[in-house]
């Protein structure tokens, strides 16, 4: 595609009082997360080999709210669902607040101390990942929030006359602050990870309605519905050509 490269699409709506927006560039794309497909992490080189995908940080929680859920579910994996449990309980649990007051999960060997690698006898994944399905429950019950609403970001913005925006769009690497810049590669930059059958509304349809509710995900399909019928869409920066 020729053009302007930094075209892209906007949804917006009012909703109960607010207003929402919605980078449909992205959520109309068929990016899908290619963990142990051909991701290459997030270092500052290609780690495709190391299969950490976006865990080599650990996990950074929302709240406290965030960090309480957490922790009891850890308290609830055993050794079949965790390699590291045992590691974890030497230093006194997965999660701790670092030098710069955050509270974070810790990492060991280079990755997330959550985080099962290949010679686990469940294979590479999150320990919580395979506790939801073990328990017939959904992932992103038992997942810290920022690692199931990735790559999705929701941003709210309160203006001075108290009115609020919502905002749902990709994360992108200023998201990261001053190290995204350094991320030898990051999905959402890449096609490589454009090669979904689905779009992510609805790839990520259950995510999404966690995040922004459902009367809000209905009314966003509904708008896009009708969009559909005139609308041509502007791809998305990582597969224009």
């Amino acid at each position: 595609m020729t053009g302007d490269q930094t075209r892209a699409d906007w949804l917006s709506f009012e909703h109960d009082g607010d207003t929402w927006m919605f980078d449909l560039t992205f959520l109309l794309s068929n990016y899908r997360c290619i963990f142990g497909e051909g991701c290459k992490g997030v270092h500052e080189e290609d780690t495709e080999h190391l299969g950490h995908g976006c865990c080599s940080h650990g996990a950074h929680f929302a709240d406290k709210a965030d960090r309480k859920r957490i922790k009891g579910l850890i308290e609830r994996l055993d050794d079949s669902q965790w390699q590291f449990r045992r590691e974890a309980t030497e230093l006194g649990g997965a999660v701790f607040r670092n030098d710069d007051g955050e509270w974070v999960t810790h990492t060991h060997d280079g990755a997330c101390i959550m985080l099962n690698r290949d010679d686990f006898e469940r294979g590479v994944g999150c320990a919580l990942h395979i506790a939801a399905l073990d328990h017939d429950e959904r992932p992103l019950d038992w997942k810290p929030e920022v690692c199931w609403q990735l790559p999705l970001r929701l941003t709210h913005h309160v203006d001075e006359v108290e009115h609020s925006t919502q905002t749902l769009r990709e994360w992108k690497r200023r998201d990261w602050g001053d190290g995204g810049d350094e991320f030898h590669w990051w999905c959402t930059d890449s096609p490589e990870a454009f090669v979904g059958d689905r779009t992510v509304l609805e790839t990520m349809a259950e995510e999404i309605r966690e995040m922004i509710g459902d009367d809000v995900y209905d009314k966003l399909v509904a708008e896009v519905a009708l969009r559909e019928q005139s609308g041509t869409w502007v791809p998305h920066p990582a597969v224009r050509r």
